[in-house]
């Protein structure tokens, strides 16, 4: 049980206060450029419009899927570098890297193209009811956007690997050149050549080469200790694939449904009207900002958990299980209740209309009570419990969450009982309930020890 007496020498844990705070802050810092792009973005093409930041809102939905698998493999990877670090194995852990490198471009390369190729068409069959103007944003974005997903693919990769190590510090210096660059681009191709989504899709593309580049060169540093050996040669490692697909493909199976469950959700927001897209990008603009610090530790459990479990010290594992949770806790609490009282300012940045932003205000409110309670145990247990290995239930849960709480929900309380937007969240606040009456009781319990590379037999300990 996470809650019985641990046996544990403090002055001998693995990781200290001091290496929890130099992993945590840089990627708090990190997350929080990641997401102050993504708010400078929808508010600088708010001023072109609500189309334009609809059209905006109707590819990043289709975008984070693609990102959600991607960092999927990229966990998986990072989950399998971390426990190979824990077992001392470093020469199989730099395999890993190599192996994930090779998986993650393969994949992002082969969707980019498929989305390229048939944009419009994509557009037109997930959102086919939106006005012409919201289609043309929409389509103008998307082309280098999936030109961009391999960059980003690249470096959602390096930053894993860093992160395996603990070297945080150095994705966050990355991380802050390539945003500056971004919000520099917005500005230039929005208000110089007036390009609307076009221009804030040509700036993502360029922050992200750039980016993806320079993390590229940091992890083949041979100086480190984990880095990306002949980085240019193809290879395979059929035993290092194997760990890496065993942890990465039930990831990436739940992200992928549940990125397009949200597609769905996103086509029923359509057809609610222009006010309830844009009133629903900008919700996802304040709850991604209120996700920073969980997000952050969700991220840094990986590399504490995965390692201590490597190395089969499960009460270790148990008590920063305890500590990351507590700490999220608290952190996402004081955003929420931040976020309560001054959404109603924060709004009157946004350039919409008073239904979009009556519709925002509502759902935020309401958000932020269920997110200060339930987000930290229904999406920072999961990735726990994935540091540990065990990711099939986690996958199970998830989809059938996104399934059943969310899209047919979705349906019923959104358009058969005319809630429209504010519909579609409740089934979100209670897919939260059901995770958390899921994860929760399985971190209570053990069954999560016998999940790891070890354990199941992948690689001999």
């Amino acid at each position: 049980m996470i809650f019985k007496p641990l046996n544990i020498n403090k002055s001998k844990l693995p990781f200290s206060n001091k290496y929890l705070i130099n992993l945590i802050l840089p990627l708090v810092a990190d997350t929080a450029l990641s997401v102050a792009v993504g708010v400078a973005d929808t508010l600088m093409v708010a001023q072109a419009g609500e189309a334009a930041v609809s059209g905006v809102s109707c590819i990043n939905t289709i975008q984070n899927l693609l990102i959600g698998v991607i960092m999927a493999f990229s966990t998986g990877g990072a989950v399998v570098a971390c426990q190979l670090l824990g077992m001392k194995e470093n020469e199989r852990a730099k395999k890993a890297c190599k192996e994930l490198m090779d998986i993650v471009l393969l994949f992002s390369i082969a969707t980019s193209a498929l989305l390229l190729i048939f944009s419009s068409e994509i557009i037109d069959f997930i959102y086919g009811n939106i006005e012409s103007d919201v289609f043309l944003s929409a389509l103008d974005y998307s082309i280098p956007i999936y030109i961009s997903m391999p960059f980003y693919a690249l470096m959602s990769a390096s930053n894993a690997i860093s992160r395996s190590m603990g070297r945080s510090k150095i994705t966050m210096n990355v991380s802050l050149l390539a945003n500056v660059i971004n919000i520099i681009g917005n500005a230039v191709f929005l208000f110089v050549f007036k390009l609307g989504a076009l221009g804030v899709a040509a700036s993502s593309l360029i922050s992200r080469i750039i980016g993806a580049l320079i993390m590229f060169i940091v992890v083949c540093d041979k100086r480190k200790e984990l880095y990306i050996p002949s980085p240019l040669k193809p290879s395979f490692d059929l035993k290092i694939a194997k760990m890496i697909l065993s942890q990465a493909l039930p990831a990436g199976t739940e992200k992928s449904l549940f990125h397009v469950g949200k597609i769905l959700i996103s086509s029923t927001i359509a057809s609610f009207g222009t006010a309830s897209i844009a009133a629903y990008a900008v919700f996802n603009n304040f709850e991604t900002l209120i996700d920073i610090p969980g997000t952050a530790i969700s991220l840094a459990s990986i590399t504490v958990v995965g390692q201590c479990c490597g190395a089969r010290e499960y009460d270790e594992a148990r008590y920063y299980i305890r500590k990351l949770l507590a700490v999220s806790f608290v952190s996402m609490f004081i955003l929420s209740l931040i976020f309560f009282i001054f959404t109603p300012y924060l709004l009157t940045f946004y350039a919409l209309s008073d239904e979009a932003i009556d519709l925002a205000l509502l759902t935020v409110r309401i958000d932020c009570i269920c997110r200060a309670i339930l987000w930290t145990f229904a999406f920072v247990s999961p990735n726990m419990l994935h540091a540990a290995g065990d990711v099939k239930l986690v996958m199970i849960t998830a989809i059938l969450d996104m399934w059943i709480c969310r899209v047919l929900f979705a349906n019923i309380l959104g358009v058969y009982f005319g809630l429209g937007l504010l519909g579609t969240q409740i089934g979100m606040w209670l897919d939260w309930v059901v995770r958390v009456l899921v994860f929760i009781p399985r971190l209570l319990g053990g069954k999560w020890t016998t999940k790891g590379i070890q354990e199941k037999g992948i690689i001999a300990s």
